[in-house]
């Protein structure tokens, strides 16, 4: 079965999704499944991208860079080039494909892609108009998970839960007041208020006002509607590589603007790094203080909330073959001030344990929460949802508050989604087909296309059922706690792991020895960073809460295992 994976796309996710295209070539069951990789730009060409540029270091490496090697940017900056000039570049590449000629080269689409026109219903659309079976929820599901202010209104309506929150416009903020503004959402929300951007994900476009002062708040509300002032005074005072860094930087996805920008006081679009530095040398040659730039696909309103003090948790949720909701045990996120796109996938301080360090009953919580939020909410197949657990007081129990579903959770080898799913029994392979199965599943109950659909789930089961039946050899990985290099060998322990089980041709186990024992790992513990960690969680019994999410869960890893 050909599996194309898509990656990339024009969002603010897309290097995220690099690496998540890149897990799910790497991990993907070789024996079921022949995977195409697809590589979705800036401007929403379709590529099946050349194997040698999946090593890249970045998507912005991709096309060549000839208008200017000072700056590397994405295709978006390479404004003007003719229809000619523009396919040269993309066969350079990879090749171009149409939509209405996906099924030449692939029977179902896995989405690895986020954000805005990847997670929102856009592509899931678009396939279901040229009859493409895709990976994740549906059109409903995806609408809701990518709008953070009617996924609170909806949450509100489902579980009654009481979360304060306001929504500014861009019209509106534009005319305020600003510090009556911000006055009255401190009298509303408190202090600190969580400012965010709601169709954004990765934690992009979200800042945390924890100070009364007006100025930190307006720099806060202009971040979320990727807008920024530049102090021309300032600027003349910059040497040229410090403005060259400048504008460069204007070009990060996660932390700056992003190409193409908007000149608001001319309405100009400034495409490239250089037409940047270019108009600010010009506007402050011209005596101007300030020049205001906002991104082209700036937001158009934005979200303030309440800060909630309590534990932070993410919570995945399956679906067993009847399509009920199945919540894994929770992630909970600590040591760390807010889990921030930097947090999340650039710092080696936060630290994550499964399930929640409280009560049984708050788990159960949690995952009762989550799993009904889930089904309410029109979702199907798999999401993450996060939240926090309010701390217990004297007069009432903690409170358990659900926010921002992801219908398309993080790909990379250890996001929290595969760490959950270890712990009901799959590895990474394994959950990768448990999405592409199950997502046929779903696209059935569609009414559309199914004899056909029908017919596909068909013939995977059926080379599903033959691969159990193969009594496939055992192949060991062995490591000795007493060795010198071991934290080091237990890295390559788990990339093996990792490689093998994505083969399909043996039963991959690493085995801990330590002493005179020999220990088989379970699943869950090559998740561990460390060998002291894995030896540590050897000597501990199973949480109750996994013990018991592993029998709700049986079917499903019964199914896939």
């Amino acid at each position: 079965m050909k599996i194309g994976i898509f990656f990339g796309g024009p969002s603010r996710e897309r290097e995220v999704s690099f690496a998540g295209g890149r897990t799910a070539l790497t991990h993907i069951d070789k024996g079921l499944f022949q995977p195409v990789m697809v590589f979705v730009d800036g401007l929403g060409n379709f590529i099946l991208i050349r194997e040698e540029f999946l090593s890249k270091g970045s998507i912005r490496a991709f096309y060549p860079q000839q208008s200017d090697s000072r700056f590397s940017v994405y295709i978006e900056s390479l404004a003007g080039l003719s229809a000619e000039e523009l396919e040269r570049q993309i066969s350079l590449i990879g090749q171009r494909i149409q939509p209405q000629a996906f099924t030449q080269h692939f029977d179902l689409a896995f989405l690895a892609m986020h954000g805005p026109d990847c997670e929102d219903g856009g592509i899931q659309g678009l396939l279901e108009w040229y009859k493409i079976p895709y990976t994740g929820p549906g059109l409903m599901g995806s609408a809701v998970g990518i709008n953070k202010i009617l996924q609170n209104e909806l949450i509100q309506l489902i579980n009654g839960q009481q979360k304060k929150m306001s929504v500014v416009s861009r019209s509106a903020w534009d005319q305020s007041d600003k510090a009556g503004l911000f006055e009255s959402l401190q009298s509303l929300l408190g202090l600190p208020i969580v400012v965010k951007a709601p169709h954004q994900g990765s934690s992009i476009g979200v800042v945390i006002v924890r100070e009364n002062d007006l100025s930190t708040f307006i720099k806060a509300v202009d971040q979320c509607f990727f807008r920024q002032e530049i102090d021309l005074q300032a600027w003349n005072q910059l040497s040229e590589a410090s403005k060259l860094s400048f504008v460069q930087d204007i070009t990060e996805l996660d932390s700056g603007i992003g190409f193409p920008i908007v000149l608001e006081e001319t309405g100009e679009f400034v495409y490239h790094p250089k037409d940047l530095l270019e108009k600010a040398d010009s506007w402050a040659a011209s005596g101007n203080q300030t020049l205001v730039i906002a991104s082209a696909n700036s937001e158009d309103e934005l979200l303030f909330e309440e800060f909630i003090s309590g534990q932070e948790f993410s919570c995945g949720v399956l679906q067993d073959d009847d399509g009920v909701a199945v919540a894994l045990p929770p992630t909970e996120i600590y040591n760390v001030t807010s889990f921030d796109f930097k947090s999340k996938y650039q710092s080696s301080t936060t630290k994550k344990r499964i399930p929640v360090e409280t009560s049984l009953e708050h788990n159960r919580e949690i995952q009762l929460n989550v799993a009904d939020v889930f089904t309410r909410l029109g979702m199907n197949v798999c999401a993450r949802i996060d939240g926090f657990l309010t701390p217990d007081q004297t007069d009432e129990p903690g409170r358990v508050l659900l926010h921002d579903p992801n219908t398309i959770p993080g790909m990379s080898p250890t996001s929290l989604i595969f760490k959950q799913m270890a712990e009901i029994g799959l590895n990474v392979t394994q959950a990768i087909t448990y999405f592409i199965r199950q997502s046929l599943r779903e696209r059935i109950r569609t009414g559309k296309d199914t004899v056909r659909l029908r017919q596909q789930l068909a013939d995977l089961d059926v080379r599903m059922a033959d691969r159990k039946n193969l009594h496939l050899p055992s192949e060991e990985f062995v490591l000795d706690t007493t060795a010198e290099s071991v934290e080091a060998t237990w890295q390559e322990a788990k990339t093996w792991y990792g490689q093998r089980a994505a083969q399909g041709q043996s039963r991959p186990v690493v085995v801990l020895k330590t002493g005179q024992d020999r220990h088989e790992l379970p699943l869950n513990l090559l998740f561990k960073d460390t060998v002291s960690d894995v030896v540590e969680a050897l000597a501990k019994p199973v949480h109750p809460l996994i013990a018991e999410t592993r029998e709700r869960a049986r079917t499903i890893t019964e199914r896939y295992s």
